[in-house]
């Protein structure tokens, strides 16, 4: 929970509409402010179970994107533009789960599961930009199979290394860019709804529920970034894979298209989990928020999805499979020797 002080001391968390406080007013306090978040299970039982099934998925999620990342550093036959977008986007898995889960895990053991407010606006940007990122370079990773099935002879020329790079530093910069404006005007906002977030860690919607003004001219400003960050890649994505149907349904032979579309199966997988949950949190009205139904969503997002990918790449791709299993051969007989 967190309070607010006006200048004479006086507890601003009486029952106020939305709306009511202006600017002026808001500028005038003295803000001691600290948030609590309410989604954790109270009882001790639970509490155990909750810290023991997220700290295992949270292992299994660094294991398997780890691996990506190695493998792909260490087999010369995975460095291409389609693998090192793969290890990019296992490196972006890696830190966006480090930014909430430990947390997360921190807040099952603790009594008072508070956080403060520059802490909730850093937890915040780095949650939101790495998220971005994602479907960023899920974008890239799309572009990367159009020039690769549209135009296979210019594929070496057309996807250098250099450009590679540029896109994921890209795909990073633009998420943080859009993060960080959305998230400064969100706690430029003012506060005044006295209870804690309805929600495991810091994030846009539980947020807003707790800013006391006209809550409509900002459900747009969020509803305009959620829209650069989340619709604008997918818009991206969707027409790459029109161009890219377009060029397997030339290929005469079944074989060839078969082997055209198992190259983009894993990643077509992947965006739909990766969009499907990020278009129901943020591409919505905040009228149809709903703390329940919104808490278990953040856990396929945080922890499902993260952990599916490396899974999907790895079962449904033989080169990712074989290279893997020379690694940890490799390792064994080390460890052996």
């Amino acid at each position: 929970m967190y309070y607010q002080y006006d200048s004479s001391s006086r507890l601003c968390n009486s029952p106020q509409k939305k709306g009511i406080i202006s600017p002026m007013t808001w500028q005038n306090h003295s803000i001691l402010m600290e948030f609590a978040f309410m989604a954790y299970p109270s009882c001790p039982e639970l509490r155990i179970l909750s810290f023991l099934g997220i700290s295992l998925v949270y292992a299994l999620i660094i294991t398997g994107n780890v691996l990506i990342v190695l493998t792909i550093q260490s087999e010369a036959c995975l460095h291409t533009p389609m693998y090192y977008f793969l290890g990019s986007l296992s490196g972006v898995e890696i830190f966006y789960t480090a930014v909430v889960v430990p947390h997360m895990l921190v807040n099952i053991l603790k009594t008072e599961k508070t956080i403060s407010f520059g802490s909730c606006a850093t937890q915040m940007v780095f949650f939101i930009g790495l998220g971005s990122a994602d479907c960023f370079l899920l974008a890239a990773m799309a572009y990367d199979r159009y020039v690769a099935i549209f135009q296979p002879l210019q594929y070496p020329l057309s996807m250098t290394l250099t450009l590679c790079v540029r896109l994921v530093v890209a795909s990073v910069v633009i998420g943080f860019l859009l993060s960080v404006q959305l998230v400064a005007f969100i706690f430029s906002l003012p506060f005044c709804r006295a209870r804690g977030i309805e929600h495991f860690f810091c994030d846009a919607p539980p947020v807003m529920q707790l800013v006391c003004a006209n809550s409509h001219s900002h459900e747009h400003s969020v509803l305009v970034a959620a829209t650069l960050a989340v619709a604008v890649p997918f818009f991206f994505i969707v027409t790459s894979y029109g161009f890219i149907v377009s060029a397997v349904l030339r290929i005469h032979s079944a074989a060839g298209r078969s082997r055209a579309f198992s190259t983009c199966s894993s990643h077509l997988t992947v965006v739909l989990l990766q969009y499907g949950c990020c278009a129901f949190m943020y591409l919505r009205p905040n009228s149809s928020y709903s703390p329940k139904k919104d808490q278990l969503l953040s856990l396929v997002y945080t922890l499902g999805t993260p952990l599916l990918n490396p899974l999907i790449y790895t079962l449904r791709n033989n080169e990712v499979k074989g290279a893997l299993g020379r690694v940890l051969t490799r390792n064994h007989l080390s460890k052996n020797s």
